[in-house]
């Protein structure tokens, strides 16, 4: 087994060459506040649990979209940050957020991750594997869209699920300074 540290600023710890089973015996000596747990074909990823900036950022995406759903009149469900594992496809991962759209729904159909720092497992790939439809990241101040499609992801500009959100204005929205006047110019242009 080998353990790789990094500077946990900016990186996670990884630790690699475990099974699952390890893995599941290491997750119960370690999980605790302030630890976020992720595994990826025998890679476990450690990482101190976010700071605000990328706590900030999630929740003012996550207003947005519910923001959006609800003028859709879309029934959807807030799944958070829920725990998604498959022992068979050797992957555990929590989103920052993540949804799903319509009743009845297995797992969520929406990811969405805040980075903030880089490095760790590759995320797209854990999410391929549970089976999530579409994925969205923010980094830098950017939104970048993923779809499912023939088992692989590829970039969209605009979200499939979705197809008439102004992702434009979703971006200049998760970008102002001011968290009420984002969700207030929101509304004001979807409303429009």
């Amino acid at each position: 087994m080998t353990i790789t540290l990094v500077d946990q600023e900016t990186k996670p710890i990884l630790i690699d060459d475990l099974t699952w089973r390890e893995f599941k015996i290491v997750t119960q000596l370690i999980e605790r506040p302030g630890v976020r747990l992720s595994f990826l074909d025998g890679v476990l990823e450690i990482r101190q649990k976010p700071g605000k900036k990328h706590e900030t950022i999630k929740k003012r995406i996550a207003a947005l979209l519910e923001i959006y759903l609800e003028f859709i009149g879309l029934d959807f469900t807030p799944t958070g940050s829920m725990t998604l594992e498959s022992e068979s496809g050797q992957v555990k991962r929590e989103a920052d957020e993540s949804y799903e759209l319509g009743t009845n729904r297995e797992r969520p159909d929406l990811v969405i991750e805040v980075t903030v720092s880089s490095g760790g497992i590759n995320k797209l790939e854990a999410y391929k594997r549970l089976k999530i439809p579409e994925v969205w990241f923010w980094e830098d101040g950017q939104l970048s869209l993923y779809s499912l499609r023939d088992q692989e992801y590829e970039a969209v500009p605009e979200p499939r699920l979705l197809p008439h959100l102004d992702v434009a204005l979703l971006m200049r929205c998760i970008n102002f300074p001011n968290h009420t006047q984002a969700l207030r110019e929101f509304r004001q242009e979807i409303n429009k």
